[in-house]
């Protein structure tokens, strides 16, 4: 097995070569820019979250626009990104942070990970992208890398797994140059050892890399088992009065929390007319969404709302709308 020092000049050689110098976070990378690209490129390519991402500092470049904007402002400015939870949480981390640390951000792992919707990864992440000081990452790049590299079986994200890679983690990360090294260890994940097709000629730990070794390059990480993705039936409702559309906010828990949409039924209305239907997949369920047009807002069949209002059609950009829908509505106006 390789040793932690070895491994981390191997790092900061190979990053400083191939790795990635121009991302927008990095300069500077500032706790509150480290914070909000983190949370964005969970889940998230980076070539997705760029434009988000300059967009976001654009209207919120500090703690405090961010913690005074309206939940509408926030949620409007992710619309099309999904997993909307993440914005939410980066408004609520914000709040917290201005009202009980002044706006500042703390110093030690254990406080940066008291900050609402902040892990352990991204409070790693902060330690070490924004504070160039020690702090373990583990993320999806890393996983992988780390399950090949040492030859770690078993499926991630179970408790067994994650303990061991965290393990590694804590043992081969240095204690200066962070900011490089957990840039590295990304890159790395992200240019060569990727999910499929990993170029493992070009990688410098090819020779130390045991599924490299034991030809499993391909079954490590251990696949997750494959689960049947159930589908499930939507009604939702457009009601116009001229160039303007009923919308409903929907509840602050569930799929789209907190967004403006079509309104919801539990099952088809009575005397209305299909007016179109589309197919959106979520990560656990597909939705068959069938729009119906009626001439009223319905008074008891609808799910909890928070709100509702009539808005323009050619307003719609001022508010979050899920993407699917915004896509129909578009759509319908084009």
């Amino acid at each position: 097995m390789i040793q932690p020092k070895n491994f981390v000049a191997t790092v900061l050689s190979w990053q400083a070569a191939h790795g990635r110098h121009q991302l927008p976070w990095q300069h500077p990378a500032t706790p509150y820019r480290v914070l909000v690209s983190e949370i964005m490129l969970q889940q998230t390519q980076v070539a997705t979250v760029i434009p988000y991402f300059e967009r976001w500092m654009a209207r919120f470049p500090t703690l405090t626009r961010l913690a005074e904007a309206s939940e509408d402002e926030v949620m409007s400015l992710w619309q099309g990104l999904g997993y909307y939870s993440r914005a939410r949480n980066l408004r609520k981390a914000a709040k917290y942070l201005v009202q009980e640390n002044h706006g500042e951000f703390p110093r030690e792992l254990s406080d940066i990970q008291s900050i609402p919707g902040v892990g352990r990864y991204t409070a790693g992440a902060i330690k070490s992208f924004a504070y160039d000081e020690y702090g373990p990452i583990v993320d999806g790049n890393v996983r992988r890398l780390f399950c090949r590299l040492f030859g770690v079986e078993g499926v991630p994200n179970t408790s067994k797994v994650d303990k061991q890679l965290w393990a590694l983690a804590e043992r081969y990360t240095p204690t200066e140059n962070n900011r490089r090294f957990a840039q590295g260890l990304l890159d790395l994940g992200a240019t060569l050892c990727t999910a499929r097709n990993p170029n493992c000629q070009q990688c410098p730990f090819a020779e130390h890399c045991v599924a490299l070794r034991t030809d499993m390059v391909d079954q490590l990480p251990t696949p997750k088992p494959k689960k049947v993705i159930p589908q499930r039936i939507g009604h939702f409702l457009w009601i116009q009065k001229q160039t303007d559309i009923y919308l409903e906010k929907r509840p602050a828990h569930g799929i789209w929390a907190s967004l403006w949409s079509l309104p919801e039924l539990t099952e088809a209305p009575f005397n209305a007319t299909l007016k179109g239907q589309f197919q959106h997949t979520f990560s656990h369920y597909k939705l068959d969404a069938k729009i119906w047009t009626v001439n009223e807002p319905p008074t008891h069949e609808l799910r909890e709302a928070t709100a509702e209002q009539w808005v323009s059609l050619d307003s719609l950009s001022d508010i979050g709308l899920p993407a699917p829908i915004r896509k129909y509505i578009e759509h319908q106006k084009a």
